[in-house]
């Protein structure tokens, strides 16, 4: 049988190589692949996510494997752990000013720098398909879908910050931005020329 390309498996092929050689691991790397999505991870996650258990499901694996990198990362000093500030038994990890200056160094940086190059109409509608594409998927494989206030459900803006009806809660503004544990997906992701409609039935069935 000869295989012909659909052009979709070309686009997934892609996805996947633009990861893997963005996040390519060197010699003079500090951190391992793993390790980077971990100080990614708390770097970019609103207060309530900064738990193991979120990073567990962000990073789609075991609780024991999310551990280890997380401890690894506190043996190194670039995250910190601290009792919860709302229930005193679950804890929450912070990454520390030298956690921050690690991130100067991260692989992904020449990835965003030609993403950066991309016009923001078009860095936009590549945002939307893709964070499209992420919320479908999860909801597909079981799993947690991720993404921030603006395109979720239980969000609702006020002055800069707003108020999520999920934890119940006001919201500061530095958290709008921020990944998010609770994400609450609907149809709210901004129109787009080159969003297909299938996707969107396929998240709703």
């Amino acid at each position: 049988m000869t295989y012909t390309s659909s052009g979709s498996d070309e686009i997934a092929e892609l996805l996947i190589h633009i990861g893997r050689s963005s996040r390519g691991e060197d010699l003079a790397s500090p951190l391992t692949a793993a390790q980077w999505t971990c100080l990614r991870f708390f770097a970019r996650a609103n207060r309530v996510s900064r738990t193991p258990s979120a990073f567990a499901s962000f990073q789609v694996t075991t609780r024991g494997t999310a551990s280890q990198t997380i401890k690894t990362l506190e043996e190194k000093g670039l995250l910190a752990r601290f009792r919860s500030d709302r229930d005193g038994r679950s804890v929450r990890l912070e990454i520390t000013e030298q956690g921050n200056e690690t991130l100067n160094a991260d692989p992904l940086a020449d990835l965003m720098r030609l993403i950066d190059l991309i016009k923001p109409k078009e860095r936009a509608a590549f945002l939307a398909t893709l964070s499209l594409l992420s919320e479908t998927l999860a909801g597909l494989k079981g799993a947690q879908a991720f993404g921030t206030c603006k395109a979720c459900t239980h969000y609702t803006s006020s002055d800069g910050g707003g108020y999520c009806a999920c934890i119940a809660a006001e919201l500061a503004p530095d958290d709008v931005g921020k990944l998010c544990v609770n994400f609450g997906s609907g149809d709210v992701v901004p129109d787009s020329p080159i969003l297909s409609n299938k996707i969107r039935k396929g998240r709703a069935q």
